[in-house]
């Protein structure tokens, strides 16, 4: 029989269940203490939530139990949980989404065992316009983060000619992931190509090192520099957010610095963090991923762009046009509801 427990929480009333339950069985980290960890990462985390589209990724078993993805909002929220509709081109009807907008959401969430925390780039009131755009470094055994710090630092580099900044976090799992802010009008017909655009020209320039190719058989050794995230139906686990892996382990933002040693030390598990060990992070440096909720950055018209870019980005733009245009309309705008 499950085990409740009813808590507070800024004036919301929740049940709690099975809080000592082992979710990471190697550790023998609790659910418990997965709540723990989101209640007091909340004040860096909720920025980063807030009024984006959730699809969960529960683990009501733990880490080696079964899970699942979860994208509609589970029909037993409670009445203050804030959701929006997005159109699901698979139901050919609109979806509600949760929107994690506060603390007692953020519980509640935890303790349905949603581990990992994955969002839009979008804020659901403008599902068509990323407010950033995000390259997803992964390595094809035996390379490691490693040489995604060497990748990451040649990302930087093209940005940098732009006069962009770029921030890296860990993927909580075996990669990296760099993130441009852009907070300015802007569409995925344009940042994805923009990023295709980009991973083909490192591609080219680096082809020992890095594949712009989706398939796994052409990753071995190298970095796959995924630019396909760049998308309205996709999500990338948000920053903060647990991994479900053999222990605790968080998608953490780091500094460039520590990418740089990192590569220059080659030990992965430089950038290796647990649940606690952001928390010490977060009361040294506080929210390092702050300025990509707030940078306002424009990407470079075609003509500013190298020729070799501007090639590539020209290739690219008419098929990510044609692909929109194939599927239904999508521009009712999302908006924010409790019930």
């Amino acid at each position: 029989m499950a085990k409740e427990s009813v808590v507070d929480i800024n004036g919301r009333r929740l049940k709690l269940s099975n809080l000592d339950k082992v979710l990471y069985p190697a550790v023998g980290f609790t659910k418990g203490q997965v709540i723990d960890y989101y209640v007091r990462v909340a004040p860096v985390l909720l920025p980063h939530l807030r009024d984006r589209p959730l699809t969960m990724k529960r683990y009501p078993e733990g880490v080696n139990g079964m899970f699942f993805y979860e994208k509609s909002c589970p029909k037993h929220l409670p009445e203050w949980v804030a959701t929006a509709p997005i159109w699901s081109e698979g139901r050919n009807d609109y979806m509600d989404y949760c929107l994690i907008q506060d603390l007692p959401t953020l519980v509640w969430a935890a303790n349905l065992a949603d581990l990992e925390l994955h969002t839009s780039l979008s804020l659901a009131k403008d599902i068509m316009r990323p407010t950033m755009m995000v390259f997803d470094l992964d390595p094809g055994p035996p390379a490691d983060i490693v040489l995604c710090c060497q990748v990451a630092l040649w990302l930087r580099e093209m940005f940098q000619e732009f006069g962009l900044e770029a921030f890296p976090k860990t993927s909580g799992s075996k990669g990296l992931q760099v993130y441009i802010p852009l907070n300015t009008p802007v569409t995925y017909d344009i940042t994805k190509p923009f990023a295709h655009a980009i991973a083909r020209v490192l591609e080219h320039r680096h082809p020992q090192l890095i594949v712009s190719d989706m398939k796994k058989a052409l990753r071995v050794g190298k970095v796959f520099v995924d630019w396909s995230q760049n998308d309205d139906h996709k999500t990338t686990v948000n920053v903060y957010s647990l991994r479900a892996k053999e222990t605790p382990t968080v998608s953490t933002p780091v500094t460039w610095d520590e990418v740089v040693k990192c590569l220059k030390k080659k030990d992965p598990e430089m950038l290796v963090f647990t649940s606690d060990q952001v928390l010490e992070r977060v009361s040294k440096h506080d929210d390092l991923f702050e300025p990509v909720l707030k940078l306002k950055q424009q990407l470079p018209k075609t003509k500013d762009m190298p020729e070799e870019l501007a090639e590539q980005y020209q290739r690219l733009v008419p098929k990510a046009k044609a692909s929109r245009e194939e599927k239904p309309t999508r521009s009712r705008k999302a908006t924010t509801k409790t019930r």
